[in-house]
């Protein structure tokens, strides 16, 4: 069984790691590297990094325009995407099955940002759907699925809860893929999950439990922030009191307790504009803030 996977990050590393195992990887298609870090150092893509070690071809199209030929000249049985970056054209899908690994219960959170979706949406689960692509934007047919609970979990211990899920739902649908009939997704019932950008990570400390997701949701990146500080370390205290924007209500050893207008959260860590993640009790302390006094 020869494989093409198509896939960049983390949640797809895990993926390729399971397939290796399995199959025969023909090939691997990933992003450019890309500059990372304040040095900018450019670094190879989590997925390269793995087919190197297992030499594996390694190919980082800009675009996949040209890459039919080269596709068909590996005449691969399936060709498995997650998490690539990029959408596959007409003449590559009709080489092979091309089965992606989406991380939601499509047609939920078609898009960039599906696991963050989840969490800033209070879903009680999401999951992984293998779907067979076509010329749309995750809009193929369901070839099944594997759910899991959202809770409190942060986005990363999402990604890397839902990319086991996905290690194991591939070789499934790859062994038993004559055998499924694929389902149809329901385009009426469909949602749209957007690039997360920089400013989304903004509060405006209007209600708590909306903090509180943003928090989990961003907890990679971008965090969240105010115009003064960003918030590294917290925690819901309630959802339904009725506050002043921004006063401490209470001080301890380690914390605060500050006031939304709709609900309670506790800080234990900030990180002010252009200064390092400190204590936010050694923040008030150094801004004289008390109890009753407004944090914002």
């Amino acid at each position: 069984m020869k494989i093409i996977f198509m896939g960049t990050p983390d949640y797809a590393e895990i993926i390729l790691e399971n397939l290796i195992k399995k199959y025969e990887v023909v090939a691997v298609y990933t992003q450019p590297d890309k500059p990372v870090g304040r040095k900018k150092i450019l670094t190879p893509p989590p997925v390269k990094v793995l087919a190197e070690k297992h030499n594996i071809q390694v190919i980082q199209p800009i675009n996949l325009k040209e890459e039919a030929k080269n596709i068909k000249n590996l005449n691969p049985d399936f060709i498995v995407v997650a998490a690539f970056g990029q959408i596959l054209p007409k003449d590559i899908l009709e080489i092979a099955p091309c089965i992606n690994l989406h991380a939601s219960l499509l047609p939920k959170y078609r898009g960039a940002s599906p696991i963050q979706s989840a969490i800033l949406n209070g879903d009680e689960f999401t999951g992984v759907t293998a779907m067979k692509m076509d010329v749309g934007l995750d809009t193929g047919d369901i070839l099944g699925y594997e759910y899991c609970e959202v809770a409190n979990k942060t986005a990363p211990e999402l990604f890397d809860e839902l990319a086991k899920i996905a290690s194991n739902l591939t070789p499934f649908i790859i062994d038993n893929y004559k055998n499924i009939k694929p389902l149809k997704q329901i385009d009426a019932i469909s949602s749209y999950s957007p690039k997360i950008k920089k400013e989304d990570g903004k509060i405006d400390f209007k209600d708590a439990l909306e903090i509180y997701r943003k928090y989990l949701a961003f907890y990679y990146w971008p965090g969240i922030f105010t115009d003064k500080f960003k918030i590294k370390n917290m925690k819901l205290v309630d959802t339904t009191s009725q506050n002043e924007v921004g006063e401490i209500l209470e001080i301890t050893k380690d914390s605060i307790v500050v006031a939304c207008e709709k609900g309670k959260i506790e800080i234990f860590t900030i990180q002010p504009n252009s200064k390092k993640e400190m204590n936010v009790i050694s923040y008030i302390n150094g801004q004289r803030l008390k109890v009753g006094d407004n944090l914002l």
